[in-house]
């Protein structure tokens, strides 16, 4: 007993040295504190606390806790002051010690969860039925114009809409939002509108287009047998959202035919084909089909095969988007000026005789690349160094591609995880996209936040659009600066009265490395909970799903862990209505199991066999 006593004067020591830590914390911060929003005050004090608090190695105390059968403070991060106090009281009664008596602790853990849920409400709205965690859904364009698409993502339980403002244009965020307003009031729901600032991400050129050129194929069985004929829908011009299988043969050639009528033809390879037309659907346009793989191109002439001499000339089609394939040990140039990309072309022996090359469209970080610097493209899925800086472009040597090689498109992000590039803050794009949003949105997702100054810069903007302290803003954390800044720029944030913080795990994994992103996204999670600050945990969510109609085993038990977050982020796909359905319910299902990150232990039940 006598050797226990003196561990717990032991830890009893340490406490008080944790308690003198966390009041010099908060004495040196007085002027940032004076700073903070009313609704964050307390929240800021226990961040200051907590950042404090981590300044110590607790491994060892963490033992001795847990020996005892006391809190660890592994879940304590939004009640600092309040645990330490707490565990102190509990281990002076352990030894009869009434030496000093109880602090007050300005925050209790009651009440800290209270400002978690009060904060979280402010900015993402109200909750759905039986569950905690809101869900946040990104827009696809289609959504402009199928309003039955978004009354479907409302009904299933979309809390946030979100829309990305690098694509699209205003005039289809517009009715995309509209379709939203429309469909919530219609569900007697409420639906925060989100919109993504591009911000100065840094991408790939463009490249070298293809031919104008389309291609129809039958669905064939494993015999070969034509099981579906390829389907075409012929129009008077493509438009913005038109079908993949969609022709143009102008609005005249359309009120010509009828149904039966069959239009022969060469292909881009002299094969004779035909179209045979089925229908007309409810727009209009004529559906036709064909039996035979064809290629179709800009200018091809269809002929009426009852009347040859009745013409019409296919009009205009998309350029077939060209990519560079990358292999390991593979040389590319990325230049400096709007060069249009290239792959490598060889000569008749197979020697190389043009090296693959492709742009960047930010010219400013040509200053600041070095020899040796890794380079990563596409999220991650091709890695490369540099072998050669050159003042008009500069040369990397593939060091991971997949195993057939890696296709490198065009608009696709380029990541220099160990330069620093000295680019952040808001470009010109996103200032003039802001005042869209300060019209129609709730929030607003500041992309590549890297610092303090950056959310003074945003704050800045809105105050002159009026609307500061009116707009939601949601800080998205998905570059390594952002991770190392991170208490400054939630100190910086919390001068507003409604943010929060997202998750933002593609772009972040990248940069600080995807053996790092577990540790990073937990250390993002635990500085958040020490603010009280709601969290979206955002990428690849449930993406098998909504792009193919199944998840993954891993998809779901990331799903699961995402209940450590106020509210999950889903991109958009061919289902993602599906992937709402599904991710509602596991949230509901497995919310009487955790909270936040407390298991709850409910009665074990076992699972029925249907």
């Amino acid at each position: 007993m006598k050797i226990q006593a003196e561990k717990i004067k032991n830890l009893l020591v340490q406490i008080d040295g944790f308690l003198v830590a966390i009041k010099e914390a908060e004495n040196s911060q007085t002027d940032s504190l004076a700073k903070i929003a009313k609704p964050y005050r307390k929240s800021a004090r226990n961040l200051v606390y907590y950042r404090a608090l981590r300044k110590f190695d607790l491994r060892d105390f963490q033992k001795s806790m847990r020996q005892l059968g006391l809190s660890r403070f592994a879940n304590a991060e939004g009640h600092i002051k309040a645990s330490l106090l707490n565990t102190r009281l509990i281990l002076q009664a352990l030894i009869k010690d009434e030496g000093k008596k109880m602090l007050k602790s300005g925050l209790s853990i009651k009440s800290a969860r209270r400002l978690l849920v009060s904060h979280t409400k402010d900015l993402l709205g109200y909750r759905s039925p039986g569950r905690r965690v809101r869900i946040m859904v990104t827009q696809p364009s289609e959504a402009a114009n199928n309003y039955e698409l978004v009354e479907q993502m409302v009904r299933k339980g979309m809390n946030v809409a979100r829309i990305n403002c690098a694509h699209d244009t205003p005039d289809i965020w517009l009715s995309i939002i509209k379709n939203i307003q429309v469909a919530a009031k219609a569900s007697g729901r409420n639906v925060k509108i989100a919109m993504d600032l591009a911000g100065p991400k840094i991408r790939t050129g463009a490249i070298q287009p293809g031919p104008q050129v389309r291609k129809f194929k039958p669905l064939k069985n494993d015999l070969g047998e034509i099981i579906q004929a390829a389907s075409v829908l012929l129009v008077p011009e493509l438009e913005e959202g038109s079908a993949d299988n969609a022709l143009p043969i102008g609005a005249a050639a359309l009120e010509g035919l009828n149904r039966g009528d069959e239009l022969t033809f060469r292909d881009t390879r002299g094969k004779k084909r035909k179209l045979i037309i089925q229908e007309r659907d409810k727009d209009g346009y004529l559906v036709a089909i064909c039996e035979k793989t064809t290629y179709v191109k800009t200018g091809t002439v269809l002929q009426l095969s009852t009347l040859p001499e009745k013409v019409f000339v296919v009009g205009a089609l998309p350029a077939v988007e060209h990519f560079i394939l990358l292999k390991e040990g593979d040389v590319l140039r990325v230049d400096r000026t709007a060069v249009a990309g290239e792959s490598a072309q060889y000569d008749d022996q197979g020697n190389c005789i043009q090296e693959a090359h492709i742009s960047c469209q930010v010219p400013e970080i040509f200053k600041k690349i070095k020899k040796g610097h890794p380079v990563l493209f596409d999220d991650g899925k091709i890695k490369s160094k540099v072998i050669e800086v050159k003042e008009d472009c500069f040369r990397v040597s593939i060091l991971r591609a997949s195993e057939k090689g890696a296709k490198l498109r065009s608009e696709k992000g380029i990541n220099f995880p160990k330069t620093t590039l000295g680019i952040s803050g808001l470009t010109s794009k996103d200032n003039e996209d802001l005042k869209f949003v300060a019209e129609h949105a709730d929030m607003v997702n500041f992309s590549f936040v890297n610092s303090k100054a950056d959310v003074e810069e945003l704050f800045a903007v809105l105050q002159e659009l009026g609307a500061f302290n009116r707009l939601g803003v949601i800080f998205k954390i998905e570059t390594r600066l952002a991770y190392n800044n991170l208490s400054e720029i939630l100190m910086a944030a919390m001068q507003a009265k409604q943010v929060g913080v997202m998750i933002a795990r593609g772009d972040l994994a990248v940069e600080t490395g995807w053996d790092n992103i577990g540790l990073v996204q937990d250390e993002i999670l635990a500085h958040c909970s020490a603010a009280h600050l709601p969290v979206v945990w955002a990428t690849q969510v449930l993406e098998n799903m909504a792009k193919n109609g199944l998840p993954s085993r891993s998809e779901m038990t990331d799903a699961t862990i995402s209940l450590r977050a106020e509210c999950v982020m889903l991109n958009k796909g061919a289902y993602i209505n599906d992937a709402i359905d599904l991710l509602d319910t596991i949230l509901k299902d497995m919310e009487q199991y955790h909270d936040k990150k407390e298991i709850m232990l409910a009665k074990r039940t076992k699972l029925s066999i249907s």
